[in-house]
């Protein structure tokens, strides 16, 4: 068959027509999300991007606690636990919970107290653990949701479902829908950053972290979270070969582009699309990510505010820090994950070692932005994916029992752009394991981050495969208690 007849502009099947249609919709899109990849093109209408009403925030910076944090052992005050440790879990308070495989088989569940004391600070006389010396300083700025809850039990499927809005993997994550749907203010860096650091707790057993939890899923490939690495080079395969000049990276993209554009009017396939735009992307971070990442001058009073590790690439204090930089960069969505929270062993000596790694950066994050006039219009968030159990793992011998997954209710804290400051939102029973008052779902937690930067998450979609996808799949609702 002569397939250049089948171009021909007078044998276009209504299909090929369409798709040559969409083809000029699609680029339009594109140059929206990044505005001077297409040059040739008149600027985008505010209008083609995704804002259903005014934005409380304008970025998010996401403390993810790889792992699942005690909530009972840091936030989430119980002296009951103290009172009647070593009874068994009442049968009525665990009312035949799903276990994991680690304590299914326990004799017993004996209840475990906090390891430190808590004490009260701030106006708004929030319980906060010794552990946590740093933020409990800060607490009347921050908001503690206490009854989050999920159905994922285990690692992998939660930390997914809190990334993605599905316990399976494939889906969009949470940065790549906010790319897709709000693109980016800075045209020299993604719109999703990514920052991976290890703590000292449990670090032998620390649980993995793959690339899908910042990825695309179906949505275009240039809504993927970019990961930054400590090191020479904080982007992989960024800088230019040896022997190859600016000016001819300049030159082989020109063409490489056109070659690209020829083949997307042939083809129609989107991804060609992004293949530009990310190209061109590339070329920028070029410039733009050294700087960003260039620490050097920062004053002695700001590492000193983050702590010492904050001098030490690759650490979740200097990881804070590069948070900072890159919202101040107007980065949409900064996420950085630190593991070493899963405590099964070992718990009074681990606890102690992440709370060190976390506390004073996680605080230093928060006042830094504070008094830059960034707060008001930057969400952050801390929290991993569960809790722990308020028995112990191990049925509490010595200093080496643990506590289990927990997902019926775990502690997380916001700050910043439309949350309300020093409050609890929601509680626990008096053992700290299930909810009893305002239950904030995962779907909800989603839904009310999306609301607070102006998307109804109920019209945010993408159609794959005959299906309209969300964040926040078919459920989720605003949680408005929590809004300022």
């Amino acid at each position: 068959m002569n397939t250049s007849s089948r171009s021909s502009p007078l044998e276009l099947s209504r299909r090929a027509f369409l798709s040559k249609a969409t083809g000029g919709i699609g680029i339009a899109a594109l140059a929206s999300v990044l505005p001077g990849c297409f040059s040739n093109l008149a600027s985008p209408s505010p209008a083609t991007k995704i804002a259903h009403f005014p934005a409380k925030t304008k970025r998010v910076i996401y403390l993810f606690q790889s792992g699942g944090p005690a909530h009972m052992e840091l936030f989430d005050y119980k002296p009951l636990l103290h009172k009647r440790e070593g009874e068994n879990l009442p049968d009525s308070v665990r009312n035949g919970q799903r276990l994991t495989g680690m304590t299914a088989n326990q004799k017993g569940f004996p209840l475990k107290g906090a390891v430190h004391p808590f004490r009260q600070y701030g106006e708004s006389g929030a319980w906060v653990s010794d552990l946590l010396p740093y933020t409990s300083r800060i607490v009347d700025d921050l908001c503690f949701v206490k009854s989050l809850h999920t159905e994922a039990i285990n690692h992998d499927p939660a930390m997914t479902f809190f990334q993605t809005g599905s316990q399976l993997s494939g889906r969009p994550s949470m940065g790549a829908w906010l790319s897709y749907g709000l693109g980016t203010n800075n045209r020299d860096l993604p719109a999703y950053c990514v920052l991976l650091s290890k703590g000292t707790g449990r670090i032998a057993a620390a649980q993995p972290l793959s690339s899908r939890l910042w990825g695309t899923g179906f949505l275009p490939s240039l809504h993927q979270g970019v990961q930054f690495r400590s090191g020479k080079e904080p982007v992989l395969y960024l800088a230019n070969p040896a022997g190859i000049s600016h000016q001819g990276r300049r030159q082989a993209l020109d063409h490489l582009r056109a070659l690209n554009e020829h083949y997307h009017d042939r083809v129609q396939d989107p991804e060609i699309l992004s293949r530009i735009a990310q190209y061109e992307m590339s070329y920028r971070m070029q410039t733009s990510v050294p700087e960003a990442m260039d620490v050097s001058g920062e004053p002695e009073e700001v590492y000193d505010l983050y702590g010492p590790e904050s001098r030490i690439p690759g650490t979740y204090a200097a990881n804070c820090l590069l948070a900072r930089r890159l919202a101040e960069r107007d980065v949409r969505f900064i996420q950085l994950y630190h593991q070493g929270w899963d405590h099964h062993n070992d718990l009074p000596d681990h606890i102690a070692k992440q709370c060190k790694d976390t506390d004073q950066a996680s605080a230093a994050l928060v006042i830094d932005l504070k008094r830059r006039g960034l707060l008001d219009d930057t969400l952050v968030i801390w929290g991993g994916e569960f809790g722990r159990t308020t028995y112990a793992q191990g049925l509490g011998v010595g200093e080496r029992y643990g506590r289990d997954h927990h997902p019926r209710c775990f502690t997380a804290w916001m700050a910043g752009g439309g949350i309300k400051a020093g409050i609890s939102y929601g509680a626990t029973d008096e053992f700290g394991y299930n909810v009893v008052q305002d239950p904030v779902h995962v779907h909800d937690f989603q839904a009310t981050i999306l609301h607070l930067l102006g998307i109804d998450h109920e019209s945010l979609v993408f159609k794959h495969q005959g299906r309209r996808y969300r964040l926040t799949d078919v459920h989720g609702r605003v949680v408005k208690g929590i809004l300022s």
